[in-house]
Order: structure tokens, then C-alpha cells, then sequence
């Protein structure tokens, strides 16, 4: 049996996920609900809790960004998320690398008459 397109999509996304989510920080702090907000809005769907804050939490245990609790005057508190030095440098890094990549698969694509 094989994967539905929605299923290659997904594999996909979760490739590039971490990139995205670093890609996101590089205009300044945010927290979860705007960066899911950003990547909706950029074109790749709503993005759920349970797939985006353990790429945060992840993003977090390697130092690629930094983590700030800080409390609401109204409703519940936010932790905030900032791109760390490090995660800059990953950024740059991979994201090279990914660009390169699609470089070579659009290349491949467009040989074999994918418009």
C-alpha cells in the first residue's frame, strides 16, 4: 500500500519543521500560537500543539533558541521563544543545505516533466 499524497506531504513537513519554526523566530521573540499562526499563514496549515511544542521544547534542549515564561496580566501565561546565537548559525547551516536540496529535486523533477 502506498503513503497518500497528504501522508508524503506530512513526512515532508516534519523534515523541515525545525527549520521553519527557527526561520520564524528570526524577526524577534514569539511564542507557540504565533509561530503556528506564521506557518498557517506562510501556507503550510494549521499546525497542532502536540506536533509544534515538542520541536520547541527539542529547539530548546539544543540551545538553538531560548525560553522565557512570563506571565499574563489577563489569561494564561506565555512562554516566549528566541532565537539563540546557535540556532542562527543552524539556520543558515541547514537551511543552505535544504535549499540545495530542493535545488537538486526541482532540477530532477523538471527533467522528468514535472511542470
Amino acid at each position: 500500500m502506498s503513503a497518500t499524497p497528504a501522508d508524503r506531504r506530512a513526512s515532508w513537513f516534519k523534515g523541515v519543521l525545525d527549520l521553519l519554526v527557527l526561520a520564524s523566530l528570526t524577526g524577534g521573540e514569539s511564542y507557540g500560537y504565533e509561530i503556528a499562526k506564521s506557518l498557517d499563514a506562510a501556507g503550510f496549515g494549521r499546525i497542532k500543539g502536540g506536533t509544534l511544542y515538542p520541536v520547541l521544547n527539542r529547539l530548546e534542549e539544543a540551545a538553538l533558541v531560548a525560553a522565557e515564561f512570563r506571565a499574563a496580566e489577563k489569561g494564561p501565561g506565555r512562554r516566549y521563544y528566541t532565537l539563540t546565537d546557535a540556532g542562527r548559525k543552524t539556520l543558515q547551516e541547514q537551511g543552505a543545505q535544504w535549499l540545495a536540496f530542493d535545488a537538486s529535486v526541482r532540477k530532477l523533477l523538471n527533467e522528468g516533466g514535472v511542470a
